[in-house]
């Protein structure tokens, strides 16, 4: 390294770990310890091998069938490919710390700058070493000077073809520059409430603002937590192990910034004051604003400390005079203001106030037996019972295709959709008419096999009445000259046809709105697969013409997914509820490439959730049958589409 990236050569102190029984690190957190590594190593520019041999380890720990922490720590840990006596040592400190002094001495060598390179699309740990040393790049303003500069263009292999990508890609990362995905939103919020959990007077702890609501991405960690010895939570809190700084610390508000460079705010409400904590740092802006009014409509000011009466001047009574309520839950903040609970997804001043409304009695008041009033009953996770867009080792996915199965079994699903790519998403390996046959007999096989174990009782426990099968599809490419990847023969030996558009974006709104409606005007396309295109992570959605996309999938009853990638979230949830709202019906899939994928279907349900979608909206939360009878349909509801449109 440089004198300049020599700076910092020593990891900053922590304090010591807290004690207690803080939960082991997953193994998608060991994996990622591990990735981080082999980066380090090659930004240090240590030799390739090094680097190669933490990243194997770190795909064998995320492929693994056990908990490899918990294994570590009950004292039998197992058998992982490239894992010697040295790294296995490394395992054992993380299983039973928490941490790794190896990790924070490599941390303290390398400046977090440099790491935060690797963010930029196309830019490696070996590119970040080559253009700290040829240039002393040190930092994201540093390449973007270089690559405007065309300085980047001096070093053996790249051209002005990589300067133009690499500046797309940090325009990309400075329009979202602070915000987290839901998945890496929650890995922290569990971390830091394992780390505080035990602690004596803790009565109640939840993640609030942002994450509480499910927005597609997250800023800043929110925790709200109910304790009766705030001082000692708030000491617990800023020594954990994961701290890099302590940015403020009292008995009311603490906040630190973590390792991965994440600010995480603690605030500490007294038990009985802890409901309207809850809905004061839950709902949007515009939510508490309504909530505020219809309380001083009433007679009282509401803020995180509860009611307090207002006076005839329209402020809070004093002295003798002051009044203050408090509740320790949430649903008697809202009966306070004769309003039934409201989910926190829906705390945006969408309409959901109004609807809540609609529960009050002739007198305006909320009934002791009351019901939702025009409050949806949203989804729930729990209601699915089948998922349908999955990917096996056949193309782009990790693991094959009864693992994936098999994962997904455990789960108590009835089914799961196999979706692999067709032959035209050539970068995904996709497949041919040929090959999907030759998929199609591995499937029956291992649909033979689950069959007979139902039959002779050796099922898992958690398998459905009904029994769990692998329905045959394929995620089908729609071509940029708007037909499909395979012809109607082809597609009506699947079970499930997800149609989706992947290439071709460039085209104009109209374009694009003909080829999705080619999709769902065919008799064999059952479902659109993340129909707006976007990634989070920097890619628009597309400009289709969306109220024709609406009206034309109910009017052939073509199911639009959400999908749970939350590197999508596609249908959002504005688009979602306007879909529903034209009669569309969904469903709600993960896109999983790997086991630990199958958990997005978590994160299609907020966005569901969001957006007022209930269960009934949503088709793989009825049974296989019902699945396979819908889509069996959708030959007969496209005839009956076309010939309404010819007699109008």
């Amino acid at each position: 390294m440089s004198p300049q990236a020599d700076r910092q050569t020593e990891a900053p102190p922590r304090e010591p770990a807290p004690t207690g029984a803080a939960a082991p690190l997953s193994n998608a957190e060991l994996a990622r310890i591990f990735y981080e590594i082999g980066d380090l190593l090659e930004i240090k520019g240590e030799l390739v091998y090094k680097a190669v041999a933490y990243r194997r380890v770190a795909d064998a720990i995320e492929r693994a069938p056990v908990d490899v922490a918990r294994a570590y720590r009950e004292g039998h840990p197992p058998k992982l490919a490239g894992v010697g006596e040295a790294i296995a040592e490394k395992l054992k400190e993380l299983a039973e710390t928490g941490r790794l002094r190896y990790l924070e001495r490599l941390r303290g060598e390398v400046p977090r700058s440099l790491l935060e390179l690797l963010a930029v699309p196309g830019v490696g740990p070996r590119t970040v070493f080559t253009l700290h040393q040829r240039l002393g790049v040190g930092n994201l303003d540093d390449l973007r000077k270089a690559a405007e500069s065309g300085a980047l263009r001096s070093v053996r292999g790249m051209t002005e073809r990589t300067e133009q990508l690499i500046l797309a890609g940090i325009h990309g990362l400075e329009r979202t520059p602070t915000r987290m995905r839901l998945s890496q939103a929650a890995r922290l919020v569990e971390k830091v409430s394992s780390s505080v959990a035990g602690t004596p007077g803790l009565e109640g702890l939840e993640p609030a603002g942002s994450f509480r609501r499910r927005l597609a991405t997250i800023g800043d960690i929110d925790l709200l937590a109910a304790s009766t010895e705030p001082r000692r939570l708030a000491d617990r809190f800023v020594s954990m192990a994961s701290v890099e700084k302590v940015l403020a610390q009292g008995p009311h508000k603490s906040a630190v910034l973590l390792n991965e460079g994440r600010q995480v705010d603690l605030m500490i409400a007294p038990p009985p004051s802890y409901g309207s904590f809850l809905v004061h740092f839950t709902g949007a802006k515009a939510h508490n604003v309504r909530l505020r009014g219809i309380a001083r409509e009433r007679g009282w000011t509401l803020s995180e400390h509860g009611f307090a009466r207002l006076g005839a001047d329209g402020e809070p009574l004093t002295g003798k005079a002051a009044e203050l309520r408090t509740f320790a839950d949430e649903e008697s903040v809202y009966r306070f203001l004769d309003l039934p609970w409201i989910e926190p997804e829906l705390r945006e001043d969408r309409g959901e106030i109004e609807a809540a409304m609609q529960a009050r009695g002739p007198d305006g008041r909320l009934p002791l037996r009351h019901g939702r009033g025009g409050l949806p009953e949203l989804i729930e996770l729990g209601d699915l019972h089948g998922d349908c867009h999955v990917h096996s080792d056949w193309t782009d996915g990790v693991y094959p295709i009864e693992v994936m199965a098999d994962a997904a079994r455990a789960r108590g699903y009835s089914w799961i959709v196999l979706t692999d790519h067709s032959v035209g998403l050539g970068i995904a390996r996709g497949l041919s008419p040929e090959r999907m046959q030759e998929q199609r007999r591995i499937v029956a096989g291992l649909n033979e096999g689950y069959a007979r174990e139902e039959r002779e009782g050796t099922a898992p426990p958690v398998t459905p009445a009904d029994g769990f099968r692998i329905l045959h599809g394929v995620e089908l490419e729609i071509r940029a000259d708007a037909t499909l990847d395979f012809e109607d023969d082809v597609l009506a030996a699947f079970d499930v046809v997800v149609a989706s558009l992947h290439q071709g974006r460039r085209q104009t709104p109209g374009q694009l709105t003909d080829r999705v409606l080619a999709a769902i005007r065919s008799p064999h396309v059952d479902i659109v697969a993340h129909p707006s295109g976007r990634m989070l992570s920097g890619r628009d959605e597309l400009p289709l013409e969306w109220d024709t996309i609406y009206t034309e999938a109910a009017r052939t009853g073509t199911l639009l997914e959400i999908n749970g990638s939350d590197n999508r979230l596609d249908l959002d949830d504005e688009r979602a509820r306007r879909a529903r709202d034209l009669g569309c019906r969904l469903v709600i899939s993960s896109d999983a490439h790997r086991i630990v994928e199958l958990d997005f279907v978590e994160w299609g349900v907020a966005m569901a959730r969001r957006g007022w979608i209930a269960a009934s909206d949503v088709a793989n939360t009825g049974s296989r049958d019902e699945l396979l009878a819908w889509v069996a349909g959708k030959p007969e509801r496209v005839a009956t589409a076309a010939s309404g449109s010819r007699t109008t």
